[in-house]
Parts: structure tokens; sequence; C-alpha cells
């Protein structure tokens, strides 16, 4: 008899992602093996990555499989443990199935200590949004005292906290999101010089009222028609990490202007990048991140759903801009 849940990937979408490509599938309780345990899944990360990896097209991960449980970054509670390392009760986090329930090799997840903080910050703050930020910004932008630093979808789980590393390197900042409600809380409670609103606002026009020294970093996590707006404004030698392109990602005849030109005149430095580039660092992007946080330098917002059942909705919202910070969704209390 059934007694799990996974949320699997039964069609893959050539435009917005809808019900039809995701459905909730009753499996069996998996059993650990040795070296194995069995987890709890408590909360789950959506992100936009994800959207890639419904597509079969090449990328730079392999594309999740049909018929298959979606995974994801995950906290969960060991239940049953077959493994020396982790015991009943430990609270771990790690890319895990979107399940109820599911198993892990006892190498591919990590102990988490409640003492430091939420058990959620591993997802946000002190995982991969956090180290996508810290490393993206840091390496490829190259933020200076006194220098311009623009980031696109700055309410997000990267974008807000690339906004917070920027000021703490001395950078003027620019955030730009889609609600006045977004902009209120860069400029409130993550401290940005200033916000446009990209749904109510001229962009190009606004950027050069907000950034009248030019722009000399533009972390970039939406491309589209806003990064259009950036480039005739960019600095000579300014740097742009590419983080994503999360408007175009719906829409496979997505064009925009030419960009080139720009490029050559700021003789500007543009490079996409993924978290996992910088794995062999993590323990030192981790450390700083850590570090930051414990003496209040770093905060963050969550967007939690409650339910199971309403990952694929959560996930969805992420194309219509529903979250401030990171996007999760809770599924379930920790066992006492």
């Amino acid at each position: 008899m059934a007694n799990n849940q996974e949320i699997q990937l039964v069609k893959r979408p050539e435009t917005t992602p809808t019900d039809e490509h995701l459905k909730i599938i009753d499996t069996t309780m998996p059993k650990p093996g040795d070296g194995e345990v069995l987890i709890k899944t408590l909360y789950v990360s959506v992100d936009p990555y994800m959207r890639g990896r419904m597509s079969s097209a090449k990328s730079y991960v392999e594309p999740f499989a049909l018929k298959e449980a979606i995974s994801g970054g995950v906290v969960g509670q060991v239940i049953e443990s077959e493994s020396e390392k982790f015991q009943a009760g430990d609270f771990v986090s790690g890319t895990l199935p979107w399940a109820r329930f599911s198993t892990a090799p006892e190498n591919s997840i990590r102990k988490i200590d409640p003492s430091l903080g939420s058990l959620t910050a591993s997802l946000g703050v002190l995982g991969m949004p956090g180290l996508t930020a810290y490393f993206g910004l840091i390496d490829i932008g190259q933020p200076k005292q006194g220098e311009t630093v623009v980031v696109s979808a700055a309410a997000g789980a990267v974008g807000s906290l690339v906004v917070q590393i920027a000021k703490l390197y001395g950078a003027y900042v620019v955030g730009i999101a889609g609600t006045d409600k977004k902009t209120a809380f860069l400029i409130e409670q993550l401290g940005a010089d200033k916000a446009i609103n990209y749904k109510t606002e001229n962009v190009g026009n606004a950027l050069q009222t907000a950034c009248p020294n030019g722009i000399d970093v533009y972390f970039d996590n939406v491309g589209g028609t806003v990064s259009d707006a950036v480039y005739p404004l960019l600095n000579d030698h300014a740097r742009i990490p590419q983080c994503g392109s999360i408007a175009t990602y719906n829409d496979p005849n997505a064009q925009g202007p030419r960009l080139q030109m720009h490029i050559v005149k700021a003789r500007a430095l543009i490079k996409g990048f993924i978290v996992s580039d910088y794995q062999a660092q993590f323990k030192e992007g981790l450390t700083k991140l850590s570090n930051w946080y414990k003496n209040g330098q770093l905060t963050y917002r969550e967007t939690v759903r409650e339910g199971f059942e309403h990952i694929p909705d959560a996930f969805f919202g992420l194309f219509e801009g529903e979250n401030i910070g990171k996007q999760l969704v809770k599924t379930a209390d920790p066992e006492e």
C-alpha cells in the first residue's frame, strides 16, 4: 500500500510550466540501505534554475528525467539511520527529491546545528543563494568602495543578499524589483541607496536618475528588458556577473537589443557562472557568510507556503514574482 508521495515531472514545458507538467504521485515508503538514512522532508526550496532542468536542452546540468521525482534543496529530519554519522532526530540538508520521505547516502547530506539559527538558513543565507551571491559578486563583480552596483531581482533570494554584501564593501547600491512593497523592503530593511519598480517606472530613465555616476557592477538575475536598460549606462571596465535570466526562461523566442556595442565601448566584462564553479571554496564562503550573519550584518527574508501539495504552486509563483527573499514550502513539523 502506498504511504509516501513525490512530485514528478511528467511533461516538459515549452513555455511557462503549469499543473500539466508536475504531478503528485503515490509511492511506497523507502528503506535505507547500509550507510544511508531515511529522511522526513520538513522544508523544500523552489528555485528558478529548476525551470532549465525541466527542458531537454543541453545545459550545465543534466535535465530532470520524466516520470521521476524532481530534486532540489531540502531540509529534513533523520527518521531512521543505517549510518554511523547520523542518528534519528538529526536535522540535515541536501539535494533531495520532492518527496515526503526519501533516503540518502551519508556523504550526500550535511548535519544542521539548530543552535546556529533557523533550520532554513541552510537553504538561504547559509546555503546555495548565499554562496551564489557571495562568489558572483566578490569574484566577478569585485565591488570597490564608492562604486555603483545595480542588482536585478534585488528582492529575491540571491539578489537580496547581493545588495547587502555590496553595501558591506562600501558600494552605492541600486536594486530593481517588481512591486512597491519590494522596493520599500530594499531601502528600509536591506540598506539599498535607491530602488526601482520596473513594472511602474521607465527603467532606463529611473536608472539615469539613480546612477548619476554610471554603473560599475551589474549583478544580473533577470536579463530581458531590464538588462537592456542597464547596458547603456555601464562605466569603463564594468563587471557583469550573469547569474540568471528569469525574464527569458519561459520564452524560447526571446530577443532584445544588440548589446555588443555597449560591451566594447565600456570594455566591460560579462561572465556567466553557477555556484558549483566555486565548490572548492565553499568553506571560505560559508565562513564569511556565517560571520556576517552572526554579527547581524546580513539579514534575510523568507516567503513560506505550507503543505506538500503546494510545492508546484510555489514554484510557478517564482515566475510571477510573488516571493520576497527565499521561497520555501514547509511540508511537515519535526518529530518530537
